[in-house]
C-alpha cells in the first residue's frame, strides 16, 4: 500500500497542501490557522498514519533535528556517560544526537566533520583533537553552532565546557601529601592535549607547593593507542624501579584500571603503603578491595551546561540573532576519598 503524502492529507481535509505544510512545520499559529483546522488535519495525519520524511522536511525548514557529537572514544567510560546524557536532554527537546569517536586522529576528526556536515546536521558537540581548530573556524564563520567540551582550544572564541583538570589533580596529590606520601608517581598518556597537560600541571604543582621535586623516573606517559602488552609492560618496569612508591596517581580511569591489575600481578597491596587515585570514577573502583579513591567530574552537569548552550545556539540562529556571546564554563572536579 501506497504511503499517505501531504497532497493525500490536504485532500482529505479540503485544505491546501501548504496548510499542511505549515501544521507539519509548527508554523500553524504563525500564520493563523484556526485551531479547529489545525485539530481536524492532525487527527487525519494521525488516522492515516503520516510520517514525514526528514530528508524533505530539512529541505524546506533548514534543520535536520540532529545534533553531531564528535568524542576520544565512545566506548570509555566518561565519554559514554556524557553521550548518554545528552542524548536524553537532546531527545526531550525534539532533537537527535548522532555520534562518532576520533580515537584523537585529525584526518579522522576531519573526516567526521566533513561526513556531518553532509547530513545537514544543525549543530556540533566536539571533544577537540589538535589540528582542527581550522575546521572548528569554517563551521563558525558558516553560523553553524559549536560547543567543544572536555579539552579547550585556547586560540578559538568558541562555546565551551569544560573541568579545571589543574585543581582536580592538584587536589588529589595535596590529600596524598598530607597523608605523608612523598614518592608520588604520575601515570597518564601521551597525548598533547589541554586537559591532559593540565592534569599534569596540577601534579607537579602541589609537589612544588610542599617542597618535593619533582622526579621524571616517578613519571609515565603511555602512548594513547599502546596495546594492553606494551601498557602492562611500561607500568611494570615504572613499579619494578621504583619500590619506593608509596602512592600513584592516573591520569585517566582506563590507565587506573590497567594499573591495578599490574599492581596484583606484582602481588602489590593496596594499603597504608601504598595509595591509588584516579582521575575520573568508574564502577571498578567502588567495588575494588580496598576501594579507590577518584577524582571526580560532574558528568550531569556537563552535559546539562553542553545541551543548554547548543539549544541557546540553535535559537539564536533560528532568530538571527547576531554576536551572541560565546559561553565559557569552567566546572570544578569533586574528590571523594575511598
Amino acid at each position: 500500500m501506497k504511503p499517505a503524502s501531504i497532497k493525500d492529507i490536504a485532500s482529505k481535509a479540503n485544505v491546501s497542501i501548504t496548510t499542511v505544510s505549515f501544521i507539519l512545520n509548527g508554523k500553524a499559529e504563525k500564520m493563523r490557522i484556526s485551531k479547529a483546522v489545525i485539530e481536524k488535519v492532525q487527527a487525519i495525519i494521525k488516522e492515516l498514519g503520516f510520517t514525514p520524511n526528514q530528508v524533505a522536511r530539512s529541505l524546506r525548514t533548514g534543520n535536520t533535528k540532529t545534533i553531531g557529537l564528535i568524542v576520544e572514544d565512545i566506548s570509555n567510560p566518561f565519554f559514554a556517560s556524557i553521550a548518554r546524557k545528552i542524548e536524553d536532554k537532546a531527545y526531550k527537546k525534539g532533537y537527535k544526537i548522532s555520534y562518532s569517536s576520533t580515537e584523537n586522529d585529525p584526518v579522522k576528526a576531519k573526516d567526521l566533520i566533513e561526513m556531518f556536515k553532509s547530513r545537514q546536521v544543525d549543530a556540533y558537540i566536539i571533544a577537540p583533537v589538535p589540528g582542527i581548530e581550522n575546521d572548528i573556524k569554517r563551521l563558525l564563520a558558516d553560523k553553524i553552532p559549536v560547543v567543544i567540551f572536555d579539552r579547550n582550544l585556547p586560540d578559538l572564541e568558541v562555546n565551551f565546557v569544560v573541568v579545571d583538570n589543574f585543581n582536580g589533580t592538584y587536589i588529589a596529590t595535596k590529600h596524598l601529601l598530607d597523608s605523608g606520601k612523598k614518592n608520588i608517581a604520575f601515570v597518564t598518556v601521551d597525548l598533547h592535549v589541554d586537559q591532559m597537560n593540565n592534569r599534569l600541571f596540577g601534579y607537579e604543582k602541589a609537589l612544588q607547593d610542599y617542597n618535593i621535586q619533582v622526579r621524571k623516573d616517578l613519571y609515565t606517559a603511555v602512548k594513547f593507542d599502546s596495546s594492553d602488552s606494551n601498557t602492562n609492560a611500561q607500568l611494570m618496569t615504572l613499579f619494578e624501579n621504583n619500590p619506593e612508591i608509596d602512592a600513584v596517581l592516573f591520569s585517566t580511569n582506563y590507565l587506573a584500571i590497567k594499573g591495578l591489575g599490574v599492581l596484583k600481578q606484582l602481588k602489590k597491596e593496596i594499603n597504608k603503603d601504598l595509595s591509588v587515585i584516579a582521575y575520573d570514577d568508574h564502577d571498578v573502583f567502588r567495588l575494588h578491595s580496598p576501594p579507590i579513591s577518584v577524582v571526580d567530574q560532574p558528568i550531569e552537569e556537563i552535559a546539562e551546561r553542553i545541551i543548554d548552550i547548543v539549544l541557546l545556539e540553535l535559537a539564536s540562529v533560528n532568530k538571527a540573532v547576531k554576536n551572541r556571546e560565546v559561553s565559557k564554563v569552567i566546572l570544578q572536579p569533586t574528590f571523594i576519598e575511598r
